[in-house]
Order: structure tokens, then sequence, then C-alpha cells
């Protein structure tokens, strides 16, 4: 991680010092250490329910302990922020804790699970970080199949536990990323095409909100209790309503995979290997699901068959194998174990990232894959990439009680990506970063006749409309939920949902 100077740590505990004046409870030192559970609630005479002065607790970290670099720093390493005090919950309570006491001292806040805010928003200068990832936990349910798992388990640790027990839900590829935000927004992945969205899956949530005067409380949203609140959870729920201490997922069974992977070198095969996958991968058997990553030098595709085999696999991917002469590998497997076999560590990865999020409802006619091939080819970095998902299958269906995720009649999804600089190695991007950063802006620029819409999980800064890129028709209800939920506006950053009011 960044090894921050004597000068950026003072930056920080000088605007700490300042606070302390207006701020109870902290010093020039930072936050307090951690303390017994919150003091009660109180009425105030008027009959508005009223906090009692709170303490924070849990796992503290303020700015002049040792792990505060470490702790104040998020997977994309391009941002780089100076909170006030970074609480990690151990429980539901110290979750009821650190909202109440931001709320009673003003004090901005942030709600963070995985760290993979690919904007940096789930961290916040001179304010509070709420971390819940440490609530780790999982209760799982084989005849059921009902699954409550605690906010802070990866995506990594949630497939292994399930996968245990011959059961699944729809997760990103990419195991550090918090398994709450991933299902928040939406969460699409390998099984998208067989299981539905990662949101679909989800029955229900623990909720903590803001309540009252300056207190917080915990609610639960389900289909009986809270129902607009889980329809809205299920697309919407990264940061604006509440911070969702735990999930319950109604999972499906899954015993085993077959994964098929195919490797072409340089870029010669892209435009026929692109045409041959966007025609076949969104309408083929709902249980194969697929990406396609173009790089620089290679075009890679990754595949996963749901309970089939390594054969029925390779045939369902026949049309775009048969492009020119891949490298082609497969294996059958527990999902458990193919999933975390196809991880990379987070150690060996760029430092910076940024993205741009689209979805497609056509298939890319020859002009929009010259614009691919053409920006590839002088991709900024071997990092940068073109990445694909395939839509279609059980995407296509609402579950019970509807999602607040709209794209559902996407054929695929795509993003161009940069990747940049080294781990803990500060500034080692710098030189690279506004010419990574003018390379997306162009790319997406030249996408825009040929996609639509985003990804909340991937979001597009400065995009104008964004707020019906990333929910449509339904943006409109989701501000009236917010202003049920959180009226004053306590959840906010860049592109939070407004109450409708506002």
């Amino acid at each position: 991680m960044h090894d921050y100077s004597r000068r950026d740590l003072l930056k920080v505990t000088a605007a700490v010092g300042a606070g302390a004046v207006a701020i109870p409870g902290i010093s020039a030192a930072g936050a307090p250490r951690a303390s017994a559970a919150s003091k009660q609630s109180g009425s105030t005479k008027s009959g508005s329910t009223k906090s009692a002065p709170t303490e924070l607790t849990g796992r503290i970290v303020h700015p002049d302990d040792p792990g505060y670099a470490k702790a104040s720093l998020g997977w994309d390493e391009l941002f780089v922020h100076y909170p006030l005090v970074i609480v990690y919950a151990q429980n539901t309570q110290d979750v009821v804790n650190a909202l109440t006491w931001a709320r009673q001292n003003d004090v901005a806040l942030r709600v963070r699970a995985g760290g993979h805010s690919l904007e940096g928003w789930s961290n916040v200068d001179n304010g509070i970080v709420i971390d819940v990832s440490e609530l780790k936990s999982a209760e799982i349910d084989s005849d059921s199949r009902i699954a409550t798992v605690g906010a802070g388990l990866n995506q990594l640790e949630a497939v292994t536990a399930l996968a245990k027990k011959d059961l699944a839900v729809t997760t990103g590829t990419e195991g550090s990323v918090g398994l709450a935000g991933a299902t928040l927004g939406g969460g699409f992945g390998f099984l998208t095409r067989y299981l539905g969205m990662a949101c679909d899956s989800l029955v229900g949530a623990e909720v903590v909100v803001a309540s009252d005067d300056d207190c917080a409380k915990v609610i639960q949203a389900d289909l009986r209790n809270n129902s607009d609140l889980l329809w809205a959870l299920r697309g919407a729920g990264n940061g604006n309503f509440g911070i969702v201490t735990s999930l319950t997922y109604k999972a499906s069974p899954l015993k085993s995979v077959a994964y098929v992977t195919a490797t072409w070198q340089g870029l010669g095969d892209l435009h026929e290997v692109f045409d041959a996958w966007q025609h076949t991968a969104p309408v083929a058997d709902n249980r194969l699901g697929t990406q396609v990553e173009i790089h620089r030098n290679q075009i890679l595709l990754f595949a996963v068959l749901a309970e089939g085999t390594e054969a029925e696999a390779r045939e369902l991917l026949a049309p775009i194998l048969s492009v020119g002469t891949p490298a082609v590998t497969g294996q059958v497997g527990n999902w458990g174990d193919v999933y975390s076999g196809f991880q990379v560590p987070t150690a060996v990865e760029p430092a910076n990232w940024k993205f741009f999020s689209q979805f497609t409802m056509k298939p890319f006619p020859d002009e929009a894959i010259n614009v691919i091939d053409s920006f590839m080819r002088n991709a900024p970095t071997d990092d940068s990439n073109f990445f694909t998902q395939a839509f279609g299958g059980a995407v296509r269906t609402s579950p019970h009680g509807g999602t607040s995720f709209p794209h559902r009649d996407a054929l695929f999804y795509s993003e161009p990506g940069a990747g940049w600089g080294t781990r803990g190695q500060s500034g080692s991007g710098d030189a690279i970063t506004p010419i990574a950063q003018a390379w997306i802006a162009e790319f997406s620029q030249a996408m825009r006749p040929y996609v639509n819409g985003a990804y909340v999980n991937v979001p597009n800064i400065g995009m104008a409309d964004w707020e019906t890129a990333y929910w449509g028709s339904n943006f409109d209800r989701l501000r009236k939920i917010k202003a049920k939920y959180d009226p004053q506006n306590v959840f906010q950053y860049q592109q939070s949902i407004p109450p409708a009011f506002c």
C-alpha cells in the first residue's frame, strides 16, 4: 500500500484536530478507541425520539494508528482519501452506533464492504467510513436452500461456503469483491444466464437506517416487511437507503460445472470471434455463461456450463472456437473449486483502474467492432481490455417482488477498462494516468452510437442523465422510496439517489 509521508499524515491529523473542538469524543489524535455498547435512546419533551450521546464501538482506526494508511486505501489506488475515523463493525450494534454518532456530530459518512468502489465513493475526506467487511458469517440451510450471510463476505468466501453444500447464487468473477456490493447493484457473472442476476436471489436483508432526529435503527426488508425497500435494494442498494448488515438468499442447486477457456494470439481474428460470440452466446443454452476479454495482444474467451460436461460446453461454443486456431483448455469440477482456481491475487493486479460501463440491445455492426479493434491496438497498457458478458436466459425473468435493475433486455454488457501502476508504490502510474483516462473517455465516446444505459456498480463519472442510465424508468420510484427510508438524505455521495421532494 501507499507509504504515506509525514506531510500526508499531518494533513489529515490537522483536519481531525481542527474538528475536535466541534465534535465531542474526537481528540486531536483522532477517534476514540472501541468502547462499551452505545447508550440507549431517550425521548424529548416534544415526544420525538432523540439519542443520548453515542460512542463508537467496534474495531476503530484513526489517523495516528499504524494501520491507518492501509485501512484508508481501497482496491483502486487511483483514489486516496483521509477519513476522520474508520469503524470496522463487529456486529450490527456497532453499525447502529456509528451511524448515530455520525448524525449526532454532523460528520459525513460512507459505507464500505469490499472496498472496490470504482470511483472511490466508499471513502471520504474528514468523515467516517463505516466498514462492514468484518461481518463474516454464513448460515446455510440445505433443505430450504436459504442462506443468510454477513455483509462482510466477499464473493470467493460466499461461493466457497455455498459450493460445499452444492448450492450457488450468481456472483461476479472477482473473488475479492464484496458480495453485498455486487448484489445490491444487480450482480452478474458466469451463472447469470442460468440463475439470473445476483439480486434476483436476494429475498431478505437486515438494514440499519437513519431514524427520528439523530438516531439509527435496524429494520428487516423482505417480501412481507418493507417489501418496497427490498425491491430498491435489488439493484440500487449501494449506500442509498441504509447500511445492509446481512443478506438472505434463496440459493439454487449446483453440483458441478464445465469450465472452458480459449485464447487467440493477436487481434487478427477479432471480427470473426466477436461476431460469432455476440450472435450465439446470448441465445445459447441458458446453462452457458460466457465472457470475452479483448487485450491489445490477445483475445480471451471464458465459459462456464452449469451441470454439463466439457464436451457439451465445447459443442455449444463451436461457432466461436471454430474461428482461427485458439488454444483451448477445459475442466469439470465443483463450482467452488473452479471459481477459486481462476482468481488472480490482488497483489499482482495494477494499482489504478478506470472503466466505462454500457449495455447493448442489438449486435454490434462492423463499425462498432472496428472501433474496438482500433482502440485496443492502441491501449495504454497490456492490462487494459474490452470486457463483455453475455446476457439473455434467466436475466429476462424478474423474480417475485421485482427488482430495480432495469437492463433485462440487454444482449450483453461491456466495458472498456484500463489498468496501470504498481500496487504499494505511490506515484508509480502517474505518467500513464492522463493517457489512460483520455483513452477511456475517447473509447467510450466512440462507442456511444452502439450502446445505451450504464451499470451502477461500474459508475460512469460525469455522465449526463446517469439517473436513467442506471435505473431507467425505475428512478422516480426509487426517489419515493428514498424519501420514505432516508428523508433527510443522510446517505449521499456523488451519484446517490435524492429523496423525491429534493
